[in-house]
């Protein structure tokens, strides 16, 4: 007689921003930076069509409003250690208030954390398991720097979780305070690139029980000749964020090779999916991938919902997504994030009311 096979899948997310909304700040700290006034004109003009009326931060009011003594208010840009200083105390708190905003933590045998926006020992893992009160008998993993497409590999990792230990019931945290990594520019490429980017926590629960979305197949693809399109760089003064123009462009000439659709879709009828949960990476980049497969124009709606309130959040930003997408109960979707490399990162899914 065969055993039944696990089958993981997400019961809950639940997720967490800060108060303070530095968007309409943020321009006026960019357009200090901008001498040249056609930069500054286009600047303004791209701000405006970028699908983003909001960002959060843990930087408190003062910060946001470049005042005396904020930390980018001085001549020279804040260094690292005082960015990790503020992550160290600011990215537990965040990630506890996502976690408490789930229905139902239960007894939570592994925790996931994935963030990519600082570096702390302990790690942020020990701290919420400590914070917690979590059984020393957790076992615990940590998912660092991987950047945007961060989420999807921590909730396919609980899921593996899940399929080698029948009983588990995983804790997926990620955590991002992008806020804290300003770079000074007078070029617009940067400065945009720095637009997209907010705070965020999201926590979900894994298990092979319940009703929630079941994680399938998983996809893992670096495309070649465009390592350089992406990367998050660590110096003096913070991490440095080069997101290249050429980031949609280059998704859409991927997505234009039906082989690599069937491997995301698991299947060569794209109108078979009733859910896409893409990582809300900037507008170009969602409508690059709405372009280049050819979906339906409101097909995209909950990634745009959440780049429109909160940008784009590295790692909890597909979490986000999915929680508006999980009350849909959809039969059959797509979790698909980008990031450093350039890499793709995601995993199908699917409504289950099965019991396990």
């Amino acid at each position: 007689m065969h055993r039944k096979r696990p089958a993981p899948r997400i019961n809950a997310i639940a997720t967490a921003v800060p108060t303070c909304d530095v968007q309409p700040t943020y321009r006026e700290w960019a357009n200090r930076q901008l001498t040249d006034p056609r930069k500054a004109k286009l600047f303004a003009r791209m701000c405006e069509r970028s699908g983003i009326e909001h960002r959060w931060s843990v930087l408190p009011e003062a910060d946001a409003r470049l005042e005396p003594g904020s930390l980018y208010a001085g001549e020279t840009p804040p260094g690292t250690a005082d960015r990790m200083r503020i992550y160290a105390r600011e990215a537990p708190e965040l990630a506890l208030e996502a976690i408490g905003a789930l229905p139902d933590l239960g007894q939570v045998t592994h925790l996931v954390v994935a963030s990519c926006t600082g570096f702390i020992a302990p790690g942020i893992d020990q701290i919420i398991a400590r914070r917690l009160g979590l059984s020393d008998h957790v076992e615990r993993v940590l998912i660092g720097f991987m950047g945007c497409y961060a989420g999807a590999v921590a909730l396919r990792t609980a899921g593996h979780l899940a399929r080698s230990v029948p009983t588990a019931r995983v804790l997926v945290v990620t955590v991002e305070l992008s806020s804290l990594h300003l770079q000074p520019a007078d070029e617009i490429e940067p400065l945009l690139a720095m637009l997209q980017f907010g705070d965020g926590a999201a926590a979900a629960i894994v298990s092979n029980e319940g009703r929630g979305l079941k994680i399938g197949e998983g996809l893992s693809v670096a495309l070649e000749e465009s390592d350089e399109l992406i990367t998050w760089t660590i110096g003096d003064t913070g991490f440095a964020m080069h997101l290249s123009g050429a980031v949609p462009g280059r998704l859409a000439e991927a997505l234009a090779n039906p082989e690599l659709v069937r491997r995301i879709a698991g299947t060569d009828a794209i109108s078979d999916l009733d859910a896409w949960a893409v990582h809300a990476g900037g507008r170009s980049i969602l409508d690059a991938v709405e372009r280049a497969l050819a979906l339906p124009a409101n097909s995209l709606d909950a990634s745009r919902d959440v780049l429109r309130a909160f940008g784009n959040m590295s790692s909890a930003t597909l979490l986000f997504a999915l929680a508006t997408i999980m009350e849909e109960q959809p039969e059959k979707g797509v979790a698909l994030a980008f990031g450093p490399g350039l890499a793709l990162e995601g995993f199908r899914f699917g409504w289950t009311d099965d019991a396990g």
